[in-house]
């Protein structure tokens, strides 16, 4: 086991959330309400400054555990089973990303208890963090993971077309002659994967928001939440992409931080 890209992805993440989390608030809140980018910002406005950062523990806690088990477990799985199989690199890479985004989703009651913190009406429900850990424990071990199928549905598909086409994208790219250009490359290959999965598993996210803004109650399915939403939304696809554009731009800039941060990061460990 290499340490190192353990350690190399909890820094990239943290210096993503650091940077990214009030954009992905908008986000949120557009995903749950199918709120226009104006209106979430003013609703954000309204909660005031003290709460810009509230929820912020859940995702710097989950994120930086998660980014260190994408890109370690997959650099361990990736050996590990290209030692013991004979199958092509591009299959064992590919499983191997699959099954790090799948052990991910153990950390999946981090990204629940964010979806609270982050959604105005909890806000006089749940204190803090460990407040709310505290009251979902009320509900039995399963309210933690309420939301996992699309969290699985998203990590392993996700983690094998990041991994997959990071090294085309970068070969694609002006030839890096120093430091810089390397991060510059990094960046954008980073945040062109970022942007793409993220359009691509947005309604994903999307359905996900809503099974975990629900305490309590029945646990429906993929398809009855996704029904739901549909019909809310007027049958549109344009209004159930509402914030992906925001969405595009953050990831963008979210995994551009990630990718540059994480290979700098490796080149001096």
């Amino acid at each position: 086991m290499d340490s190192w890209h353990y350690l190399c992805g909890y820094f990239a993440a943290f210096t993503n959330i650091s940077i990214t989390f009030p954009i992905q608030k908008v986000l949120f809140r557009q995903q749950l309400y199918g709120l226009r980018t104006r209106d979430a910002v003013r609703q954000l406005q309204h909660d005031g400054l003290r709460n810009l950062y509230r929820g912020i523990l859940p995702p710097l806690m989950q994120k930086t555990t998660t980014l260190a088990l994408m890109f370690g477990l997959y650099e361990d799985f990736s050996n590990l089973l290209l030692q013991h199989t004979t199958a092509p690199e591009l299959l064992t890479r590919s499983v191997a990303a699959v099954l790090a985004g799948t052990t991910e989703a153990v950390l999946t009651p981090f990204e629940r208890v964010q979806t609270l913190l982050q959604d105005n009406k909890h806000h006089n429900r749940f204190n803090n963090t460990f407040h709310a850990f505290r009251t979902l424990r009320s509900y039995g071990f399963q309210e933690y993971y309420r939301g996992l199928l699309p969290i699985l549905l998203r990590n392993g598909p996700s983690n094998a077309l990041f991994f997959g086409l990071r090294g085309p994208i970068k070969q694609c790219l002006p030839e890096a002659t120093s430091y810089s250009t390397h991060l510059v490359n990094d960046f954008i290959c980073g945040g062109l994967l970022g942007a793409m999965l993220g359009f691509l598993f947005y309604p994903v996210n999307v359905v996900k928001a809503r099974m975990q803004s629900q305490v309590g109650g029945d646990f429906q399915s993929f398809r009855v939440v996704f029904l739901t939403i549909w019909k809310e939304r007027e049958g549109k696809v344009s209004h159930l992409f509402r914030g992906a554009h925001l969405n595009y731009h953050r990831s963008i800039l979210s995994w551009g931080i990630i990718n540059a941060t994480y290979e700098f990061l490796l080149k001096f460990f």
